[in-house]
């Protein structure tokens, strides 16, 4: 009986010993089976297999309003959905061009859930259209790319870059570097650069170019060099001996105090026509006779008068980025005359009323690559070298860029790996 009894407790416990290791595999085979399982693709965080998604772009003079009614939508949830969103995003800023997505429900109803709108190629708002009607920004990854690029000049500026199928946003960032110190404008045939950066992508594509780490540059035999710096809250340009390659800009083109008449707008009531349109400058209501500064270096454009607007005026030209103008003198300044150099605090003119004007003031006007910028918001950019306490850091990153520079053969072979780096034939 006793055998017996032993016989059964055994059976028992192999049964139960397969027993667990049966239900141990079938648990790791339907956790095999759950991990394995595709995710679901997601599109600016939706998951577009739960929706039917309708792609566009926005129209000319369409609003949020236009769009969404469009699409079954009431305009008073597009009015609630506009305020809500206010602190989020002015849905009065959706420009024309710009994609737009629409999901909607799967069923035959097709009813709208989510209006997702591209501010740009990163940047996007998702507005909800359920019963919550609120919206919340997001943003697309960004891959981020170490670049080389070398180039001779044969032509132009732009036109090397888009030749070798590098951004032309390269040529911006170059010419606001060296702005002080080369005249883009004035490249010669012959002149070669090469240099160290970054190029942001979205989905492959190109979405930025920046910053530049280090470049060389030699222009009419000369080589500038240029080396990004972390000083004083903020990233700036250094060449070889640590000095800035920009200078300060005055901080007003009348040395005495005046006051402030009129801001920089895109749509001020003109105190003589009593028409509403853009004024892009700064007025300044000074005695006549005051005298102007001009607030940098550089080569006066043009001197003259402008009849039934500007008055008696003088355009300066700082370098390839900046320029200014100074509107409605009395008269100019000595030796200033088209084509001649004038330097930072020079007198260029003084205060008076001519052309279009009320009474006694300066019309100041500053431009950046051709568009006008409000002067008062306007940042001056700092000459101040690499501080004493800063120049070994600057010098130890100056070397290690210098010799990773000179890895970039000026004929644009590589001595270096050559993986994400590009090479123009034809360059700047």
């Amino acid at each position: 009986m006793r055998k017996y009894w032993a016989e059964i407790i055994l059976f028992l416990a192999v049964l139960g010993v397969l027993s667990l290791y049966y239900l141990n595999n079938r648990i790791y085979d339907d956790f095999e089976e759950i991990t394995e399982a595709p995710l679901p693709e997601l599109r600016f965080g939706l998951p577009v297999d739960s929706f039917h998604v309708v792609e566009g772009k926005i129209k000319p003079n369409q609003n949020l309003g236009d769009l969404l009614t469009g699409f079954g939508v009431s305009m008073a949830d597009v009015d609630k959905l506009a305020r809500n969103s206010a602190e989020v995003f002015d849905v009065r800023r959706i420009r024309s061009g710009n994609n737009f997505y629409i999901f909607q429900s799967l069923d035959s109803a097709r009813t709208a859930r989510f209006l997702v709108y591209e501010n740009n190629r990163i940047d996007y708002v998702i507005f909800s259209l359920t019963d919550s009607l609120n919206s919340f920004t997001g943003q697309r990854e960004v891959e981020v790319v170490q670049k080389t690029a070398w180039g001779v000049i044969n032509s132009s500026l732009w036109n090397a870059l888009v030749q070798n199928g590098l951004s032309p946003i390269l040529a911006v960032e170059l010419s606001e570097i060296f702005a002080w110190t080369i005249d883009f404008f004035g490249i010669q045939k012959g002149d070669r650069f090469r240099v160290m950066y970054e190029e942001q992508f979205v989905d492959g594509v190109s979405v930025g170019v920046g910053p530049v780490h280090a470049v060389e540059f030699e222009h009419m035999n000369k080589v500038y060099s240029a080396y990004r710096f972390y000083q004083d809250d903020r990233f700036e340009y250094f060449d070889r001996e640590g000095q800035s390659l920009r200078k300060a800009f005055l901080k007003s083109p009348l040395k005495y105090a005046a006051r402030v008449s009129s801001h920089f707008s895109h749509g001020r009531m003109h105190p003589i026509l009593k028409i509403r349109r853009p004024h892009h400058g700064v007025d300044y209501a000074a005695p006549a006779g005051t005298p102007v500064l001009t607030i940098g270096d550089g080569i006066v454009q043009e001197r003259g008068y402008q009849a039934g607007g500007a008055g008696n005026f003088v355009r300066i030209k700082h370098n390839s980025v900046y320029t200014t103008v100074y509107m409605h003198l009395r008269g100019f300044g000595p030796g200033v005359n088209k084509g001649s150099r004038v330097t930072q605090g020079q007198v260029i003119g003084y205060v008076g009323s001519t052309g279009l004007s009320t009474g006694p003031h300066l019309d100041f006007r500053v431009y950046m690559n051709g568009s006008p910028i409000d002067p008062l918001r306007m940042e001056a950019p700092p000459s101040e070298p690499v501080k004493p306490d800063n120049f070994v850091g600057f010098a130890a990153l100056r070397d290690s860029l210098s010799r990773d520079l000179q890895l970039i053969m000026w004929d644009g072979h590589l001595t270096s790996a050559e993986q994400g780096q590009v090479t123009a034939q034809d360059g700047l």
